[in-house]
């Protein structure tokens, strides 16, 4: 059973994105919170992207408030509320397995490529025992940017696909005939509405 605990140490867990979730029970809720701010930090510097750092005030705030409005809840609210995962958790089994399904190569593409990026830069050591030290640094330096430019190519490809999808259902609307526009249901009267 989840109980309330100390508004004190509900404070200092509070202040790391996730623990003050974890600290009152919520151990999904928290571990939601805590992986996509770690995965954050993680992505922003693996890639290079500092962009996306600035995501982390708002994960911060939002881990913060949640925490003290789960406090803040009446008995009845606090003891009634189910742990869940924050994202993906309304979805019924099929569409998640459906989900799973759909973008399982991109997630294999994905990892494939972290793969040949860790694995490529701890070859690049070896390499320094065949090949002079300023080739090896050229090597080592494309295989550090690799996997930027590997996002940075998705996401161009993504975009592209994202506008294609609406030009192709734009022309689908444009193609329909005028006189065939789709038909409302009209409801039939009955025997007793005619009298």
């Amino acid at each position: 059973m989840i109980r309330k605990k100390n508004s004190f140490f509900t404070f200092i867990f509070s202040l790391l994105p996730g623990a003050g979730q974890m600290y009152m029970g919520f151990m999904k809720r928290g571990l939601s919170l805590m992986a996509i701010f770690v995965l954050l930090i993680a992505l922003g510097s693996w890639l290079n992207l500092s962009p996306i750092l600035l995501l982390l005030p708002l994960i911060w705030f939002y881990a913060f408030f949640d925490t003290f409005n789960l406090r803040a809840m009446s008995d009845e609210e606090f003891y009634a509320l189910e742990d869940d995962y924050l994202f993906l958790s309304d979805l019924p089994k099929e569409e998640l397995h459906l989900l799973q399904s759909k973008y399982r190569n991109i997630f294999a593409i994905v990892l494939i490529l972290l793969g040949s990026s860790i694995l490529w830069n701890n070859m690049i050591k070896a390499f320094y025992l065949f090949l002079p030290d300023y080739l090896v640094d050229k090597l080592y330096y494309f295989g550090y940017r690799f996997p930027q430019i590997a996002i940075g190519i998705t996401i161009i490809l993504f975009g592209f696909y994202l506008i294609r999808g609406k030009k192709v259902e734009l022309s689908k609307e444009e193609r329909k005939p005028e006189g065939h526009e789709d038909l409302a249901i009209t409801s039939i009267p009955s025997d007793k509405e005619e009298e």
